[in-house]
Formats: structure tokens, sequence, C-alpha cells
């Protein structure tokens, strides 16, 4: 091993010397290099060292530039928020997020009863490391299953809480994982997830964990959902290999058998289309698939013989995604769809389907959820937009009446939808946010082709079937108010337009994501909204590859990049994190095929020697167990070698967080951070 030293330029950074390696593997016949290997292990010496020392270059970095977003950020995120209201029993459940709170709380009441608090992450643990990543009440509302984590590890520990006495009880499952839960009736045992392979366990309270009862799942068929219905006969088990996969879901009548040997038995044929279902309080079968409707269709049947009875209550909607449903009682439901990512619902009949009303939204956003109190007959919609935290309205189906939430404060900033083209002629869509026409400091007199380029940051996700739906996001919004433009790009891989759309950017078809993102930075600087010197990407996770992507492949198209949590080693990235569950999204370097698709885009593999790439922050924390630090470690130090430029290629690590939700005061730094890196590079004011 010798220590890589880049070649020095004048005015270039000057970069930790990194421990580099002439490892070779050869992959069905390919040579592959990989010289920073040894950077996979962060317990490791070497690893540790030069880590210590990205600390320095990037704090030096941050101490030169101002930082001119972190308190504008405190203030968007502090903002009160809410989630929809779970009931069980007659009591009610909810998560809020205070304003000037460092976390989100587990709130309930009952009737008559002021609303208070039943859990709070930092009363548990006052260092803020400890999150609430899911919970699920029993049946009756006196007691909620748990899950706590530390350190962003999303490693959660299940625990049962006593809802009268706040206090938990001695049961205690490790290994869980967002676990979906299953109270039984009686509250005295429930269905939960846990371990690498997701299997199904049935727990009885005051058991140790030991003492489960296994009910299915296994590597290849890992359980991704389970529910009763509202009596408690039906148990509803969902099987896939992998997320956003197509999966078999499967029913068992607790009538017939006991609980611990459920009869489960298939709904639909395995594996041709994903699923999500529920027994509805008319004692259907409501069946919410993709099966021979990439945009999804809503189905019925009979429980008891699903597969011979099932029929459709709605059909396939040629240019919207039907995104969800709920059914209100016995005669009406409430479907939820999307156009273009755009929440649209309506009341409709339960016995044909038949439209009744739309319900009005408050605008262009998203419906984060829909809950129903048992026995009645009134909704609580949970809403966002790019404007609006997320809040709770209240629908009345008899008057059709939906609240309206108030934005925090005047923000001066307006969402345009655009669509562009990409390289082989399939249109794209595009969320564009400005600062509003209105402001007579930044007037815009026509919407398609501004006055003035601005500093332009260009998102998009591309993968697993997510789409990106306008939602609240304090980062845009800072970077708007000042001056900037923030656009979304809803490229393919992602679920804007169901799951054809999702199939066209996943596998051998990958490559369509990164060409319809670059197509949209060419986009935005033909049409003025910005030019190459002032635009930025910014991704992560799956969106990190996407970035990470369009630097390596379009190094002259961008001027800045923020890569944060990015999954970039296509060769070896089955072997970090959760990276063995993807195999389906990306292929896997074991067969000789797809071992081609990913070496020809794996970003690590891409660095060439001697190219001016742009300037490049890699954000990774070290409690991340989905996407391993390890990708970034060794793009980060292969950038350092090989680029000629003279911007800065920077690490940021953060200790005691993940991959998922942290407390406020880190969202606002690590907002704060990237942002002022990036208005340092596209900003000339800065």
């Amino acid at each position: 091993m010798t220590a890589s030293r880049p070649a020095t330029a004048p005015g270039r950074p000057a970069y930790p010397v990194a421990p580099r390696s002439d490892t070779v593997d050869h992959v069905h016949g390919r040579r592959v290099l990989d010289p920073y290997r040894v950077l996979e292990d962060g317990a490791a010496d070497v690893t540790r060292i030069w880590s210590a020392a990205q600390d320095r270059l990037y704090a030096a970095h941050r101490s030169a530039r101002p930082d001119r977003f972190t308190d504008r950020l405190r203030a968007l995120y502090a903002v009160p928020t809410a989630t929809v209201p779970v009931w069980c029993g007659r009591r009610r459940f909810r998560i809020r997020h205070f304003a000037g709170a460092e976390h989100e709380v587990l709130c309930t009441a009952a009737p008559g009863e002021p609303e208070r608090i039943l859990l709070d992450p930092a009363a548990l643990d006052p260092s803020g490391r400890t999150t609430l990543d899911a919970w699920q009440p029993a049946r009756d509302g006196t007691l909620v299953a748990c899950q706590l984590s530390v350190d962003g590890t999303e490693e959660s520990v299940l625990r049962v809480l006593d809802t009268a006495g706040g206090g938990f009880l001695d049961d205690r499952i490790e290994g869980c994982r967002r676990s979906p839960v299953a109270w039984l009736p009686g509250a005295r045992s429930f269905y939960h997830t846990r371990g690498s392979e997701r299997g199904l366990w049935l727990h009885r309270l005051g058991d140790p964990a030991g003492r489960d009862r296994p009910i299915v799942g296994d590597e290849r068929r890992r359980v991704y959902d389970v529910r009763l219905d509202a009596s408690g006969r039906w148990l509803v088990v969902v099987l896939a290999d992998g997320p956003g996969r197509p999966d078999e879901p499967m029913l068992a009548d607790l009538a017939e058998a006991p609980p611990e040997r459920p009869l489960l038995r298939p709904v639909l044929p395995p594996g041709l289309g994903r699923t999500r279902m529920e027994v509805g309080p008319d004692g259907r079968l409501y069946l919410l698939t993709d099966l021979d409707a990439p945009r999804r269709r809503l189905c019925v049947a009979d429980p008891a013989d699903p597969l011979r009875t099932r029929t459709e209550l709605l059909a396939e909607d040629p240019d919207a995604v039907l995104a969800g449903f709920a059914v209100l009682d016995r005669a009406r439901l409430l479907v939820l769809r999307t156009r273009h990512a755009v929440a649209e619902l309506a009341l409709h009949r339960t016995d044909s389907g038949a439209y009744v009303r739309e319900v009005q939204l408050p605008g262009a956003g998203t419906v984060t959820g829909v809950s129903v109190v048992p026995g009645g007959d009134e909704a609580w919609i949970g809403y966002t937009d790019l404007l609006t935290p997320p809040s709770v309205l209240r629908y009345d189906p008899h008057t059709g009446s939906c609240g309206t939430p108030v934005p925090p404060g005047r923000i001066r900033a307006e969402a345009r939808r655009v669509r562009y083209r990409s390289g082989d002629g399939t249109e794209v869509d595009m969320c564009v946010v400005a600062p509003s026409g209105r402001d007579p400091d930044h007037p815009v007199t026509d919407p398609d082709r501004p006055t003035t380029p601005r500093p332009t940051l260009l998102t998009g996700y591309g993968g697993f079937g997510v789409s990106l739906a306008p939602t609240y996001q304090p980062d845009a919004l800072a970077w708007v108010e000042a001056g900037g433009v923030y656009a979304v790009a809803a490229v393919r891989g992602g679920g804007e337009r169901g799951e054809s759309w999702h199939r066209a950017g996943m596998r051998e078809f990958k490559r369509n994501s990164f060409d319809d993102f670059h197509a949209a930075a060419e986009w935005l600087i033909e049409h003025g909204w910005t030019t190459r010197e002032r635009i930025g990407a910014v991704g992560g996770s799956n969106g990190g590859l996407l970035v990470g992507a369009a630097l390596t492949q379009r190094p002259d198209l961008f001027r800045a990049v923020v890569c944060l949590g990015p999954v970039l080693d296509m060769a070896r990235y089955e072997r970090f994190g959760l990276g063995r569950l993807w195999r389906a999204e990306y292929g896997t370097v074991t067969d000789p095929e797809e071992a081609r698709w990913l070496l020809d885009y794996s970003p690590y593999h891409r660095v060439r020697d001697g190219t001016e790439y742009p300037a490049v922050l890699f954000a990774v924390f070290e409690g991340d167990t989905r996407v391993d630090p390890a990708h970034a470690r060794k793009m980060c130090a292969a950038l350092q070698h090989a680029t000629a430029s003279t911007r800065p290629i920077l690490l940021r690590r953060e200790s005691g967080a993940g991959h998922g939700s942290r407390a406020v005061s880190r969202l606002a730094a690590l907002g704060g951070d990237t942002l002022a890196f990036l208005a340092s590079q596209l900003d000339p004011a800065n």
C-alpha cells in the first residue's frame, strides 16, 4: 500500500494523504480497480487518521465562509406540526412537534381529557441521541409498542408502554427496524418483524423475546406489512424480496386457526405486482394493486376466497396514480390519487366505485395520511405543500368541507410545474421553486424565461418507485428566500407516474434516471433560470447515486454537488449496510450481465485522473446502517486524488446521527452547512 498524495496545482487545496493500493478484482473477466478499499473499514487506524484529517480540512473551509442559513433554518424547522390521529378504543394517538422543541413527541387523549405527552424522546435521553422510530397502539389503547433507537442507527429496540401509567413493561425485543406491529384482541400479544430477514414473529407479553413464535419469512421472503382488521379476525401479511419489489400478499382467518399457526393463503398471484390491502367495515377485502395496472386499481373480494371473488371497484386512471384509500363507512370511501406527484382526493361509493365529489385540498400539495374515527364518518387528512408544514385537516363528508392550514408567516416563493424532454425524447416533469413574482426585489415577468439567471439547486431521487411529492422543505425555502431557485426533477425510477415509470429507471434502465437529470439541468440553463457556473446538484441516498453519476458523467454541467449518505460503489454495494436488499432494484455483480450494467455507471469507478470536477461536499453519518459511509469515503479520496480543478472536494462527518430522523438543531446545522457550501460556489456575492 502506498500513500495517495494528490498532484498539486496553483490554488488547489492541500488534501490529506490517503492510503492507496493496487487492489484489483476480476469480475467476470473484467479488471475492476479499487485503490481505496482500505477505507471501507471505518474502525481501522488508517481510516480514522484519514477521517480526522478530513475533519480538519472541512472545518477550515467552513470557518472561512459566512453562515447565512442556519438561524433561518432553525426558525423554519421550529414550526409546530402534527400527524393524522390514530384511534384505538376511545383513545386518540398522534405525533406532534411543538414549536421550538428538538424532537417530535407521541401524544394521546381520551374523550373529555386534555391531550398529554405520552412519550418524549428528549425526556428519556436529554442528550438528544434517542429517537422514536415507530409506534403502534394496542386495539383498546391501553398499551403502545414503541421502537426506539440511538445515534440514528435505526436498529430499534421494541418496548411496550403503558398508556395509563406512562411506564415501560419488562418486554424488550432487539433487532427491530421500523417493524410493522399488529396487536391481537385483548392486548396480550402482537405480531412483529425483526432481524435482517424481516421474519414475522408472535410475541406474548411477559415472555422473553427468545420465546417468540416464528410465523413466516426468510431471506428471500421478507415481511413488509402485517395488520389485522377491526374485528381481529383477518390477518394480512405482505412478503417481498426487497423494498419496492413485486410482493406476495397473503391472508389468514384467525377464526379457523390459533394465532401462532395462522393458515396464510395467497390473495393474488405472487411476484407480479405490489399490493396494499385491508378488510373494511363492510367485511370486504380491499386490494390496491398495480397487477395489470401500472398506475394501480382498487379491487374488492370476499376475504374467505379472494382469488376467485376478486372484482374491480376502481379502474386504473391513465393519467393519475391511485395512491391510497380509506373506507369511511359501509357506503363511502376516500380515494387518493396523485397527478404529476400532486395529490387529489375524492369521495366514492363503496358499492359501485361511483364518484361522489372532490375533496378540495388547500393547494398543490401532498396528502400524508387519512384516518377515520371508528364508528363515525368524519375523516382526518394530513396535508403539506412547499410552503405549508405538515398539518391536519378535518373532513366532513356530509358538507364536503375541509379546513385550511396556515403557512408559517409570509414566504415569498412560488412553484411552477414544467415539462422537458430527456435525451431519448421522454417527457419528464419538474417543479421549479423561485422567488415570488410579487416580490418587487425579484421580478419574474415570464414564468418560462426569467429575466436574471439565479443560483440554482437541482435535486431528484429516481429509485425504488419513490415519488418526490411537494412537501414542506425548509432547506428549499431558505435557499429561495436568499434569491435562489430550487428545482425537483421527477426522473425515471421514481413512482410519479406509477410502476412503469419506476421500471424505466431501474436495473438495466438505470441510465435513464441519469439522462433525465442531465436533461433537467440543461433545460434550466437553456431557459434562462441559471448558468453552468451557477447550478448545483443535491441528492441523498439513492439520490446521492444520482448526483454521483452526474458529477462523473457530466462534470462540465454542474458547478457544485452535495452528496448526502450516497450509494457510490456499485461493485461492492451489496456488502455494506442494507445493500443486499437492493439487488432487485440495481442488479447484482454476481451475474455477468448485471455486473456490466453496474460497472458501466458506478460513480466510484468512473473517476478519471486529470478531470476538472465540480466542487463536491460529501455528507456522511456515522450511525448510518442503511448506506455505509464507506461509499463516500472512497469516492472522496478518489476525487481528491484525481481532480485537476481548484474547486474543493470535502467530507462532512457527523457522529450520533444516521440515515433518518434527527433533532431539529442537527437538521438546521446540516442544512446550514450544505447551503453555505453551495452559496460559496454558486453565488458570486459570497
